[in-house]
C-alpha cells in the first residue's frame, strides 16, 4: 500500500453501538455462509443425480475436507485474532507482520498437504469399503481439490484478513464470489460436459480461485487497516509461535472431527453403505443452520478480541451475551424445521426407500442438540478470542472422542440403529456444561480485571 494511504485511526470495533456493530458485522458473513451452505446442498443435490455410491464416495472425503478446512480457518483464526488484538492496542506493525506471516503459513501448508494428500487419497478410500465406484468416486474427488487447494487457503486467507479488520461485509464478496461460481459450474461439468464427479471437483477449483482473485483485490484497495507486503519479508518465529498458540488448538479441533467422522462412518458402515450417505446428507443439511451461527461467531471474534486487546470489558460481555441470545434463536428454528419436516428435507437428495426409513427418525433424534450446540460454539468462540485455543481443544475432544464415539459404538451395540443418533445430544449437552466451566475460569481471570468502563 502506498505511502501516503488513509492514516489508521480507531477502528469501529471499538466505538460502535454493540448491537448495531454485532448485527452490521455478522449479517454479511452469515449471508455469505447461507450462500455456501447452498452451494454444499446443490452440489450434493447434482452428485446423487450420479448414483448414490457417488454420493457415499464424497461422504466418505469428508474426514479430508474437514482437515483441510480446519488447517486453514485455525490458521486464520490464530493470524486473525492476533491482529484483531494488534489493532486494538494500536500496534500497526504488529498486525502487519500478523497478516504476512499468516499468509506464508499458507503456502508452507499447501505444500505438505499436496504431499501428503496425493500419496494416501486411494488407500484413505480403500481401507473404507470395496465397492470400487464409491473408491473411484472419492479418489479422483480429493485429488483434484488437493490439487488445487492453494486457492482454498487463499479464499479462506484473505477472508480472514477482512473479517479481522471488521469488513465483513467485503468479506460477503470474497466468499459469494466462490460460491455462486461453483453453483453455476456445476452442472455445466457434471451433466453438459459429462464429466461426473471430476466436474464437481473442478467447479470447487475454479470457484476457489474467483474468490481468492476477489479477496485479495479487496485487500489490497479497501483493508486500511494492514498493509500487505512481501518486501523484505522474512518469517518471524515469535509471530508464527503467537499464531498457533491460538490457531493450533482450533487446526487439532478439526482434525478431532476429522478422525469423529471417520470412526463414525465405520460403525454406520456396518449397519449400511446408506446409512453412510444418509450421514452426508444430515452434514449438508446441518450446514444451512450452522453456517448461519459460525458467520455470526466470525462476526463476534475480532469485536471480542479487539476490545480485549482494547481492555473495555463491557463491550467484550455485551458482544458475547448478544451473539448466545441470537445464536440460540437460529437453532431453535432449525431444530423445528427438522423435526417437524424431515421427508420434505430429504426429498431434495433423490432417496431411495431405505435412506428415508433411516434418515426420517435419524433427522428427528439429531436435531434434538442444535440448541446446546449453538451455546457450545458461541462459547468456544469466545475462549478463542480471548486467546486460549487450549480450553477449546479439551472441549473439542471431549465431545467427539471421550464422549461421541464411545456412546455412538456402544448403543450400536444394540443392533438399532435409530440409537447411534442419541450420541449427538449426549454429547452436546456434556460439551455444553464443560464450555460453560472453561469460560467462568477464563473470565474471572482475563475479563474481570479489566476496567469497567466502556
Amino acid at each position: 500500500m502506498p505511502e501516503n494511504a488513509l492514516p489508521r485511526q480507531e477502528n469501529k470495533m471499538g466505538t460502535e453501538k454493540v448491537r448495531k456493530l454485532l448485527i452490521s458485522m455478522s449479517i454479511p458473513m452469515m449471508a455469505s455462509m447461507l450462500i455456501q451452505a447452498l452451494y454444499n446442498v446443490v452440489d450434493s443435490i447434482f452428485v446423487t443425480q450420479i448414483s448414490e455410491n457417488a454420493f457415499t464416495g464424497l461422504a466418505l472425503a469428508f474426514p479430508i475436507q474437514s482437515i483441510l478446512i480446519g488447517l486453514a480457518v485455525g490458521t486464520g483464526v490464530g493470524f486473525g485474532t492476533l491482529l484483531s488484538r494488534s489493532l486494538g492496542e494500536k500496534n500497526f506493525k504488529a498486525a502487519d507482520k500478523s497478516a504476512a506471516n499468516g499468509l506464508f503459513l499458507y503456502a508452507v501448508s499447501y505444500i505438505i498437504v499436496l504431499v501428503v494428500g496425493l500419496l494416501i487419497m486411494r488407500p484413505f478410500f480403500a481401507v473404507q469399503t470395496e465397492i470400487e465406484e464409491i473408491v473411484d468416486s472419492g479418489t479422483t474427488y480429493m485429488t483434484i481439490c488437493l490439487a488445487g487447494s492453494i486457492f482454498m487457503f487463499g479464499e479462506i486467507g484473505f477472508n480472514r484478513l477482512l473479517q479481522s479488520t471488521g469488513r465483513t461485509t467485503l468479506s460477503m464478496f470474497t466468499q459469494l464470489t466462490g460460491a455462486v461460481v461453483n453453483i453455476i459450474l456445476d452442472p455445466v461439468f457434471i451433466f453438459g460436459l459429462n464429466m461426473g464427479v471430476a466436474g464437481a471437483a473442478l467447479a470447487t477449483v475454479i470457484g476457489q480461485i474467483c474468490g481468492t482473485v476477489v479477496g485479495l483485490i479487496l485487500n489490497l484497495k479497501l483493508n486500511h487497516d494492514i498493509k500487505l507486503s512481501f518486501k523484505g519479508f522474512k518469517p518471524d518465529g515469535a509471530i508464527i509461535k503467537k499464531i498457533y498458540t491460538v490457531g493450533l488448538p482450533s487446526i487439532m479441533m478439526q482434525s478431532i472431527s476429522s478422525v469423529m467422522l471417520f470412526l463414525l462412518n465405520a460403525i454406520l458402515i456396518s449397519f449400511t453403505e446408506t446409512a453412510v450417505s444418509f450421514f452426508g446428507v444430515y452434514f449438508k443439511l446441518q450446514s444451512f443452520i450452522f453456517m448461519p451461527v459460525f458467520g455470526l461467531n466470525n462476526g463476534m471474534v475480532p469485536i471480542v478480541a479487539y476490545n480485549y486487546g482494547a481492555r473495555k470489558k463491557r463491550r467484550i460481555y455485551k458482544t458475547i451475551n448478544l451473539a448466545i441470545i441470537y445464536a440460540l434463536v437460529i437453532m431453535a428454528v432449525g431444530m423445528l424445521f427438522m423435526e417437524f419436516f424431515p421427508e420434505l428435507l430429504l426429498g431434495m437428495f433423490n432417496p431411495s426407500e431405505r435412506m428415508l426409513e433411516i434418515g426420517v427418525p435419524g433427522l428427528r433424534i439429531i436435531a434434538t442438540h442444535f440448541m446446546f450446540a449453538g451455546l457450545s460454539i458461541c462459547i468456544i468462540s469466545a475462549i478463542q478470542a480471548l486467546g486460549n485455543g487450549i480450553y477449546a481443544l479439551i472441549i473439542s475432544f471431549a465431545r467427539q472422542l471421550i464422549v461421541l464415539l464411545p456412546a455412538a459404538w456402544l448403543l450400536s451395540l444394540s443392533g438399532n440403529l435409530d440409537l447411534v443418533w442419541l450420541a449427538f445430544p449426549i454429547a452436546e449437552v456434556c460439551s455444553a456444561l464443560l464450555a460453560l466451566c472453561f469460560f467462568m475460569t477464563l473470565r474471572n481471570k482475563k475479563i474481570t480485571p479489566l476496567p469497567d468502563g466502556e
